[in-house]
């Protein structure tokens, strides 16, 4: 590595994490921490849920896929649009007039304490997984760049997420994450230019070597085919449909930051801008894919047969051996950014929930001394967590494939329980609990079939939470309404 590309890194990476630390106050409060003291412009609480948007699960894992297969997962940036207006129209106004920073608070109101630590737990669960398999993939261009140990540059990457965001609440996560936004989307911009630049016969290349693949057209969505057992354009479109509307609606990330606005109004736009920037964004991801692909199938001898291998390699060994020095640190730089604000807000939205859900009500007379304690105990033990899963992600061949399956099915249906509790009718809570036991069995059975090779159909992992929010759903809504003919 060229002494000014380590510069570059080093100076982003170290003022981050000293720019973080510089929100730190004595005195402050559990909610200026938790909720950045209702203070946020609009567009910063805007570009920080986009910033979450964007980790490096989106900066590796989507080029990776492209220059695999196709585009087929860029349809569920297509789903974003159905979730951010529903987020704009409802939910915002719904969580900030509720008061509560906790987004499973309503839940407990609905249908007693066990639905809000059923769903508490299945969004910590979600939380690791995501963050171990950020972590992993920002090891990975250090590994290949400077032949470091993965395991090492994991575990000092996370001490240096955990400190800022454990000194600084959610308030320097919000900044750090603005500033990271735009310089992951600069970092993208300039790669793709050098990438279309690069090609022998100049950048229409590029798209005719990617649309007469060996392997079909790589700019393809997927089939159009009605078949639940495999990854079609149906399947993606609705998993996305229902994970954005889960994100928006129930996820702790998302109204973290409703609560960070310093209006209604500014709630709202936010809510629409992250999520709108992020469908451009994972195209030009997608795009640097295909481009990948065409540039070393015109450059074959560039690229060593294990790096090709593996697809989330690729673009860090393009990165590494191909840009010149300067935009080469750069670009690790940006990668950096892109999982460093996803890991941030996943640590802090996870030390709220268990200060929340798990602390606040069996201590309810604790000073904000000690709540602030089990904050930054929380912020440490959930990155250790996110370690160890990064660590277990070494041996997965496609990383967006495995977090998007245990996203699915760690989510346990949460929408589910959700949605039950926004209906006009009043569910009965045991219907309710029936329901949530009926969605997880679902779930399992999903999750198992293929792995244990069980008979019957084997539907798609990512079809988990699509099914088990539905089962949830219906048979809540079902049991109440044979509830009331019994009564």
């Amino acid at each position: 590595m060229h002494t000014v590309d380590f510069i570059v890194f080093l100076v982003f990476t170290l003022g981050v994490v000293v720019f973080g630390c510089s929100f730190f106050r004595k005195g402050s409060t559990a909610d200026e921490f938790t909720s950045a003291g209702h203070s946020v412009p609009g567009w910063m609480v805007g570009m920080s849920i986009f910033a979450t948007y964007v980790s490096s699960i989106s900066y590796i894992g989507y080029p990776g896929k492209a220059f695999a297969a196709d585009w087929n997962a860029f349809v569920f940036s297509l789903s974003i649009p159905i979730s951010s207006y529903f987020a704009a129209k409802y939910f915002v106004p719904f969580y900030r007039k509720s008061g509560s920073v906790s987004a499973y608070t309503f839940l407990e109101e609905k249908f007693g304490a066990w639905a809000r630590l059923y769903a508490s737990a299945c969004y910590l669960l979600t939380q690791i997984a995501r963050m171990g398999s950020i972590l992993y993939l920002l090891a990975v261009p250090m590994y290949i760049l400077m032949g470091w140990n993965i395991h090492a540059v994991i575990i000092l990457t996370s001490i240096a997420i955990i400190i800022y965001s454990m000194m600084g609440g959610l308030k320097a996560v919000i900044w750090a994450d603005a500033i990271q936004g735009f310089v992951l989307i600069g970092g993208a911009l300039i790669c793709l230019g050098l990438l279309l630049f690069s090609m022998p016969e100049g950048p229409m290349q590029a798209f005719e070597l990617a649309v007469n693949s060996p392997t079909g057209n790589k700019f393809s969505l997927g089939e159009f085919s009605a078949d639940l057992t495999r990854s079609t354009f149906w399947v993606c479109l609705i998993y996305g449909i229902f994970i954005n509307l889960q994100n928006y609606g129930i996820d702790q990330n998302y109204v973290q930051r409703y609560h960070a606005a310093k209006s209604d109004r500014d709630a709202r736009f936010s809510a629409l801008f992250g999520g709108y920037l992020f469908i451009p964004v994972s195209a030009l991801f997608f795009l640097i894919g295909s481009a990948l692909y065409s540039y070393y199938t015109a450059n074959p001898s560039l690229l060593p047969p294990d790096i090709a291998a593996k697809p989330d390699f690729v673009f860090p060994y393009f990165i590494v051996n191909t840009l010149p020095v300067g935009v080469r640190g750069l670009l690790i730089a940006s990668i950096f950014a892109a999982g460093m604000s996803t890991v941030s807000t996943s640590v802090t939205s996870a030390a709220t929930i268990v200060l929340t859900d798990y602390f606040k009500p069996f201590f309810p007379h604790a000073t904000n001394r000690h709540h602030l304690a089990v904050l930054r105990i929380s912020s440490v033990v959930v990155g250790v967590l996110g370690i160890i899963v990064a660590i277990a992600m070494l041996s997965v061949e496609s990383i967006i494939d495995a977090w998007w399956k245990l996203s699915s099915i760690f989510s346990g249906g949460m929408l589910g329980l959700f949605l039950l509790g926004c209906i006009p009718l009043k569910i009965n809570r045991m219907a309710a609990l029936i329901g949530c036991i009926c969605g997880v069995a679902v779930i399992a059975w999903i999750s198992l079939a293929g792995l244990w090779d069980l008979p019957g159909l084997h539907l798609h992992e990512y079809l988990a939470i699509v099914l088990g929010t539905s089962t949830i759903f219906l048979i809540g809504f079902l049991a109440t309404l044979a509830a009331r003919r019994d009564y």
